[in-house]
C-alpha cells in the first residue's frame, strides 16, 4: 500500500500538468492564449490586493511589538498547562489566524529548538496543518473582490480556527501523549 502511495505522489502533478493543456486542446481551447489572459488578471489582482496586504502587515507588526501577543499568552499558559498542552505552541494558536509566515516563522523555530519528533513539535505542525490565515483571506481576498461585510465569515472563520486549534492539540495527546 506504501508503494502505490509513493507511485501515486510522485506521477500527480507530472500528469495533472500534462492533462490539462491536452485536454484543452482537444477542446479547441486557445491554451496559450488563455494563460496569458490569466497572467494579465494575476497582475492586476495582485496590484489591487497590496494595499490590503500592507495594512495586514502593519496590523500584526502593532500586536506584536505592542506586547499585546505576550500579555495574551501570558494569561493563558497556566490554563493550557493545567491540561498538558506545552505552553510553547499557545502562541500558534493566535498567530495563526493572523499571518501564515509568522506562524510558520515560529513553527520552523518551535521545530529547531525542540526536534520534528517532539511533542511540541508534533503538536506545531498538526495546529499549523489545522487552522488557517482567517484575518489576512478575510483582509486581502475579501478586500481584492470588494466584499464590504465580512463579519460572519470572521467568525465562522474564528471559530474554526479555535476548534481546530483545540483538535490538533486533542489528537496529538490521545496519539502520542
Amino acid at each position: 500500500m506504501l508503494t502505490f502511495i509513493n507511485w501515486i505522489s510522485v506521477w500527480a502533478i507530472p500528469v495533472i500538468i500534462a492533462f490539462v493543456p491536452l485536454y484543452a486542446f482537444t477542446k479547441k481551447v486557445p491554451v496559450y492564449e488563455s494563460f496569458v489572459d490569466g497572467a494579465k488578471d494575476g497582475f492586476s489582482t495582485a496590484i489591487s490586493i497590496i494595499p490590503h496586504l500592507v495594512g495586514m502587515m502593519v496590523a500584526i507588526s502593532v500586536f506584536r511589538a505592542s506586547g499585546a501577543l505576550d500579555f495574551v499568552i501570558q494569561f493563558f499558559t497556566p490554563l493550557v498547562s493545567w491540561m498538558g498542552v506545552p505552553g510553547e505552541v499557545l502562541p500558534l494558536g493566535i498567530l495563526r489566524p493572523l499571518t501564515g509566515t509568522g506562524s510558520l516563522a515560529f513553527t520552523t523555530d518551535l521545530i529547531k529548538t525542540y526536534g520534528p519528533d517532539s511533542m511540541i513539535g508534533r503538536m506545531a505542525s498538526t495546529i499549523q496543518g489545522s487552522t488557517d490565515t482567517t484575518l489576512y483571506v478575510l483582509t486581502v481576498y475579501f478586500g481584492a473582490v470588494g466584499i464590504r461585510n465580512g463579519r460572519y465569515a470572521l467568525k465562522v472563520g474564528l471559530f474554526s480556527d479555535v476548534v481546530g486549534f483545540i483538535a490538533a492539540l486533542a489528537i496529538c495527546l490521545i496519539v502520542f501523549g
